[in-house]
């Protein structure tokens, strides 16, 4: 009976080998079918360059959170196709502007710009059958106009002059588009009359000079600072996704200004949603939005006597501060302002980069400086949202190059947030 005995046990062993084989296989599958749902999530498709605008992350910021005992929140922008929050704006400019008949396809969008709204509004022209023209002040990160370029738009560098002046880059872009639209009714009149005489030139000679092409429908200017299409992109999109991403949860919301757009409908759609959410600006060193915010003029005392010593741009931020008001910032609603300095942009994008990898751009790193200042005033426990507009790769010439800073005496050496009175 023993050899029985040993085929009886070895088959129990070979049952039970299988069974436990069997297990094995069910749970690693239930394992992995698990670990394929978290990783991979089903998305429904976008349209287009178009439809992967928006809806952007918003993260926590982790040493700023942790540093403050608040939670300091931010709106991954720099994360949209053309690298910035103004992906948002270009796409509503335009989009109106069709609705409204103001703009066709094979139209050119002329705008003024810094660079960011410039780089998207060279981004998604083409899918709505356009071209772009860009005017730029000469004094800006040579990577931005680049980048334009490269995107197929026509760039025109001018000095940096006052915008009260005719040759201001936002008014030589206004200026355009209004050459744009002649050149068009002109041909739309008589296309085959090339040497018709309008206004002491002939159209042969208006082609030479014309930066737009025979096939141009047309010119509208995009107008950023006073297009509330500006207003309405943030009002409509940016507000409601904070709203939804914070379940409405959080306390405070600061941004710096350029346009006014983000700020301005940020803020509103906020402030209707919860009264008591508190809105700030945070303003560069030569803006006058901070005394704006704070005693209701553009200017100091010494300022209006004359006895400003520094250009009103001298901010080696980009795209962020203003002298004047323009109908966007108008429409924010703002409980208080505070002042950031050079030196606290360059020292807090640096400190981000390090602690938090975030690699950000001057007006990013100003909106973080204004996060941490907001979080001081309102003390621990509270949540502050404000927007990452874009990433470091457009400010590599200036915001984060040794040559430019040194002689600026901007060069980062902070080992923590002491820059901001912290450890």
């Amino acid at each position: 009976m023993a050899p029985m005995n040993g085929v009886i046990m070895v088959n129990c062993v070979a049952v039970i080998s299988l069974s436990m084989l069997a297990i094995s296989y069910l749970l690693i599958n239930q394992r992995t079918s698990k670990s394929t749902k978290t990783l991979i999530k089903p998305n429904k498709l976008v349209s287009g360059i178009v439809g992967a605008i928006g809806n952007t992350p918003l993260i926590r910021i982790n040493s700023l959170s942790d540093a403050t005992a608040c939670e300091i929140l931010g709106k991954a922008e720099f994360l949209n196709p053309g690298g910035s929050v103004k992906d948002r704006v270009a796409v509503k400019i335009i989009e109106e502007a069709f609705a409204s008949g103001l703009l066709a396809e094979g139209g050119v969008v002329t705008e003024g710009s810094a660079g960011s709204t410039a780089i998207s509004l060279a981004t998604v022209a083409p899918a709505y059958g356009c071209k772009c023209h860009v005017v730029i002040p000469d004094d800006v990160a040579i990577e931005k106009s680049q980048i334009i370029e490269a995107l197929g738009a026509s760039v025109e560098r001018v000095r940096p002059v006052s915008i009260t002046h005719k040759d201001h880059f936002v008014n030589v872009a206004r200026r355009r588009a209004a050459e744009a639209n002649h050149l068009a009714a002109v041909r739309s009149k008589d296309p085959l009359k090339d040497h018709e005489i309008t206004n002491g030139e002939t159209i042969e000679e208006e082609k030479k000079s014309s930066i737009f092409s025979n096939e141009c429908t047309g010119g509208f200017f995009a107008d950023q600072f006073e297009n509330l299409a500006n207003f309405r992109a943030h009002y409509e999109g940016t507000g409601p996704e904070i709203w939804v991403q914070t379940e409405g949860k959080l306390d405070a919301f600061v941004a710096a200004a350029g346009t006014g757009g983000t700020i301005a409908g940020v803020s509103q759609f906020l402030k209707e949603k919860n009264l008591k959410i508190k809105c700030f600006l945070i303003d560069p060193p030569g803006s006058g939005l901070f005394n704006r915010v704070t005693r209701g003029v553009m200017y100091t005392k010494e300022e209006a006597e004359g006895k400003r010593l520094r250009n009103p741009f001298d901010s080696i931020t980009e795209g962020i501060g203003i002298n004047r008001l323009t109908k966007n910032f108008t429409m924010a609603k703002l409980d208080g302002a505070f002042r950031g300095t050079d030196k606290e942009a360059v020292e807090m994008s640096r400190y981000l980069l390090k602690r938090d990898g975030l690699f950000l751009g001057s007006s990013s790193a100003m909106n973080c400086v204004g996060a941490v200042k907001v979080a001081q005033a309102l003390g621990p426990g509270h949540t502050i949202v404000t927007i990452l507009c874009d990433n470091g790769m457009r400010h590599l010439s200036r915001f984060y190059k040794a040559e430019y800073l040194s002689p600026l005496g901007l060069m980062p050496s902070a080992v923590g947030l002491e820059f901001l009175n912290l450890p």
